[in-house]
């Protein structure tokens, strides 16, 4: 019995999301139902749908509801949850708005699956950013347990929508030309991205943080399930079409060496390690090692890769590392799949 589907939105995780679907061969009835905020045709996953004018009749006869709509109070769950809800449906959202409700699973099943229970019929996947630091860190917490995180983003301009890349690609030729007077658009990005890096991503909120910087401290803890973590993060926004990069400083109460994280890191589920011994090379550099970059998720699009693993010479007993991930597919729809595939392995959905 194929399970039906309802995706909401069809920005770039809402495409996305239909074609992870496709590419995992999801157990759905096909074409999945996609809905928006009009209806028009679009070609998702290779195929030309047709995209319907969300309203109360689009989660008639829905198992499985995935919100892939805009966050915030634009979230369509915000409006659409209730609806879909009374219409049986379970509901997973990519949006922000339900993330740290305390009645709602906030799930990357590669770290905590088990937070989704028999009765669980919403469930939030977390901010990208948060996605990526989780998969990367739960291993050696489960381990060592780590008091202290202190996190730098470097996040692609696909994490902001459509308009990202797109600021990008019509900056550059400008920006080739003269570093002066780049032409932008400050409802996107505060700042020229074109050849530049911006330390604010969303909002600034209490102490001068930002809400993003804020969203990775919170939801870390609420995925960890430890609210006593002390974390710190500054998140900037890079010249990167897609994949985000974090750089990562954490203290463990239990001390782990770097073979020992390498070890644990490279036997976790999600996580590939690029972290070898490369030898002498063009640059006679004897020591050099291999690390992943944005670029690496043309190849690994659906993993959290991680390297660059050493001490941290300014904390005893603390451990740094890099780690880079696609922001659009395990930083969002891939994960949000990923949470569906979980429901139909514990049987809370038929397929």
């Amino acid at each position: 019995m194929a399970v039906k589907v309802t995706v909401v939105g069809v920005g770039l995780v809402g495409e996305m999301i239909v074609s992870c679907l496709k590419e995992r061969k999801f157990p759905c009835e096909w074409p999945p139902r996609v809905v928006a905020t009009h209806e028009r045709p679009k070609t998702l996953a290779g195929e030309k749908m047709l995209v319907q004018e969300t309203n109360a009749d689009a989660f008639d006869g829905t198992d499985l509801v995935l919100f892939a709509g805009k966050e915030g109070a634009r979230g369509a769950s915000v409006t659409w949850r209730q609806t879909a809800e009374k219409a049986g449906a379970i509901c997973i959202d990519n949006g922000r708005d339900f993330r740290l409700a305390p009645d709602v699973p906030l799930v990357v099943p590669e770290v905590n699956a088990d937070a989704i229970t028999n009765d669980t019929r919403f469930i939030a996947s977390p901010n990208c950013s948060t996605i990526q630091l989780v998969v990367a860190l739960a291993p050696l917490h489960r381990v060592a347990r780590i008091r202290r995180i202190i996190a730098a983003t470097y996040q692609s301009t696909s994490g902001w929508g459509l308009k990202g890349p797109e600021e990008l690609r019509t900056q550059t030729p400008a920006a080739l030309k003269s570093l002066d007077n780049i032409p932008f658009d400050p409802m996107v990005f505060a700042r020229p991205i074109a050849f530049n890096c911006i330390p604010h991503i969303e909002p600034f909120l209490d102490a001068d943080y930002t809400r993003e910087e804020l969203k990775l401290v919170s939801e870390t803890r609420k995925i960890l399930g430890d609210s006593s973590i002390r974390i710190s993060a500054t998140a900037v926004r890079v010249p990167v079409f897609v994949g985000h990069g974090e750089a990562i400083w954490i203290e463990t109460e239990k001390k782990l060496s770097p073979d020992d994280a390498r070890e644990l890191l490279r036997s976790a589920d999600g996580i590939v390690l690029m972290d070898d011994l490369v030898g002498k090379n063009q640059r006679g550099d004897e020591n050099e090692r291999s690390y992943p970059t944005p670029l690496d998720v043309l190849k690994y699009r659906d993993e959290v890769l991680v390297g660059r693993v050493r001490e941290d010479s300014s904390s005893e007993g603390g451990l740094t590392l890099w780690c880079v991930s696609d922001n659009l597919r395990k930083g969002a729809a891939l994960n949000v799949v990923q949470i569906a595939e979980e429901l139909i392995r514990r049987r809370l959905l038929k397929a």
